[in-house]
């Protein structure tokens, strides 16, 4: 088990080989999360909604 502060280098060490994203990527990576959060969110209450008008027209067929 190597020591605690050989282990803090070669985490530091390797921290330093990380290429970070820059603001504008980040940014866009961001704006697009959100854009197809909204999307499948309208998709899935389409979805929902339609199951939910077909389940009520075939119930109210029964009575």
């Amino acid at each position: 088990m190597a020591n605690p502060f050989e282990f803090l280098q070669q985490v530091r060490s390797e921290a330093s080989k990380v290429t970070w994203p820059t603001r504008r990527e980040t940014l866009i990576t961001t704006g697009l999360v959100i854009l197809l959060v909204v999307a499948s969110s309208l998709f899935f209450v389409a979805v929902d909604q339609s199951i939910r008008l077909i389940l009520g027209f075939i119930l109210t067929l029964g009575k």
